[in-house]
């Protein structure tokens, strides 16, 4: 466990065979200082995510705490838009029906632009921007008869964290899909906001990059999620800490 959640010792390459496999089937979560600092003071979300059929680490500090703990395997966290990009390439083979859920109307047209010009096999059966605002459950009754009239077989979830997380999970209640919640994949890959280089990716600086992007909107994320982050770490010490291996 890591601030309360279990975290999977998984490589992106196994999460993605699993999507395509139909073996994550419920909510996937991409774990990150961010969702983690937001579930060691929300007990009930810290629940939720815990509900997760994957919770995959996002974040360059859970793949220094996997190695710790001896998961030698885990040599590069499980990034959200690359997590979607490779299972869009590799379900391009296999006839895998793609759903987006989320973001902004003009956003989604985008990304679904994007993913018919980078991977023409790729199979978008179909998009939705919900409107803003918590969804009721007669509203996620009629998303998932959406998704399951639509034939999808894996669900893009870019609401946002912690709401996308929370969202996964209710409509994984009501349904056997595997709903995937990726965040700020749906503007990185719709070519709505910069994605920071990969050198800065690989070496845990993103955060840093995208504080500088968007200061106003993030500062409160980065800055007191990452020291909150920090806290927790240093008050379980490693000797508490544990991974999953989920086989």
């Amino acid at each position: 466990m890591c601030c309360s959640v279990r975290i999977d010792a998984v490589t992106i390459e196994d999460a993605v065979d699993r999507l395509l496999a139909g073996q994550a089937r419920g909510a996937v979560h991409l774990c990150n200082a961010y969702t983690l600092s937001l579930a060691s003071r929300d007990v009930s979300l810290a629940g939720e995510l815990n509900r997760g059929s994957l919770n995959l680490p996002d974040g360059k500090p859970l793949v220094w705490i996997a190695r710790h703990l001896g998961f030698r395997h885990v040599i590069r966290r499980v990034y959200g838009p690359e997590l979607m990009e490779r299972t869009l390439d590799g379900g391009q083979s296999r006839g895998s029906r793609h759903f987006l859920y989320g973001s902004t109307p003009e956003v989604v047209a985008a990304l679904s632009a994007q993913i018919s010009l980078r991977w023409p096999g790729a199979v978008v059966a179909g998009a939705e921007s919900p409107a803003f605002g918590n969804r009721t459950d007669e509203e996620l009754d009629a998303d998932v008869s959406l998704f399951e009239e639509a034939g999808a077989d894996i669900v893009w979830v870019g609401l946002g964290t912690p709401k996308q997380d929370l969202v996964s999970v209710r409509l994984s209640d009501r349904s056997n899909l595997t709903f995937v919640a990726v965040g700020a994949a749906f503007d990185f890959l719709a070519g709505t906001k910069r994605q920071a280089p990969r050198f800065i990716r690989e070496h845990g600086l993103e955060w840093l990059f995208r504080l500088a992007s968007e200061p106003r909107r993030l500062w409160k994320r980065y800055v007191g999620g990452n020291a909150r982050f920090l806290f927790e770490i240093v008050r379980h010490r490693p000797h508490r800490w544990t991974m999953t291996l989920n086989e």
